[in-house]
């Protein structure tokens, strides 16, 4: 496969290998620049360099906030010009990839378009980086044949992101298949991370398992974080709010 020869030196330049983990944090809604330059200060603080933030919301309810749309991603190039961050958020079609690349430095392919192929081609035609999440219902083999799709049409700067599938569990959000992760280390070439807001749905748990991923080599971490998530427009349940997370960082081990 060619996802086998992925172009990770040119992502290898993102990410410092001297963290245990890189994260990539953000809230999951872009609402306004007031809330975005709260969370980029505080990224800033403590030394990590990406941040996240939806400008477009697939939402099962269409009644359910939809994101800012191009408004929000010029608050997001706005953000990360300003504090010098590294800018990630999710495209969803193919006739915007134009401004994810002009506004973002990693587009996003979201698990409810991991099987979006138009989508995945037209970001295979460029070389701008790709994060791509697991479908909610996707098999190992399937979301690798995604990434095949990027890679096949010329972009190997892929970089995959695990975030739970659907199973009979009710307890978190999703299931969090560690298989998957240890396979994608062991067979391909390509930068891991993991998504842990979107696998898990809660916040208690998450330095337990963040303890149980060092283990596996990931490359980072992806978690939700809103100055006051209880008035965020959307799943604010499992967004930190800036003391928790820096909390969770303290507790981390060195």
């Amino acid at each position: 496969m060619l996802v086998r020869n992925s172009d990770f030196a040119s992502l290898k330049s993102l990410f410092n290998t001297n963290n245990i983990f890189n994260f990539i944090a953000g809230p999951c809604a872009i609402e306004d620049l007031h809330q975005m330059e709260k969370v980029a200060q505080f990224l800033v603080h403590n030394n990590i360099p990406f941040i996240r933030g939806g400008a477009y919301k697939p939402r099962t309810s269409p009644y359910d906030f939809q994101g800012l749309g191009i408004e929000g991603l010029k608050i997001l190039d706005n953000i990360r010009k300003q504090y010098h961050l590294f800018a990630l958020s999710e495209i969803m079609d193919p006739r915007d990839v134009e401004y994810g690349i002009r506004y973002t430095d990693i587009i996003q392919i979201g698990s409810r378009n991991m099987t979006n192929y138009s989508l995945l081609r037209e970001v295979g035609k460029t070389k701008h980086p790709v994060l791509l999440k697991r479908g909610m219902m996707s098999t190992y083999e399937e979301f690798l044949l995604a990434a095949e799709y990027i890679a096949s049409n010329g972009n190997n700067n892929i970089i995959m992101c695990e975030r739970g599938i659907r199973t009979f569990e009710t307890l978190t959000r999703n299931t969090l298949d560690i298989s998957c992760i240890a396979m994608l280390k062991s067979e391909t070439h390509l930068p891991v991370i993991v998504d842990l807001s979107h696998s898990l749905g809660r916040k208690d748990i998450v330095l337990p398992i963040m303890k149980c991923l060092i283990s596996l080599d990931i490359d980072g971490v992806m978690l939700e974080v809103h100055p006051e998530p209880e008035k965020a427009k959307s799943d604010s349940r499992q967004q930190f709010n800036l003391e928790e997370f820096e909390n969770l960082l303290k507790a981390l081990p060195r």
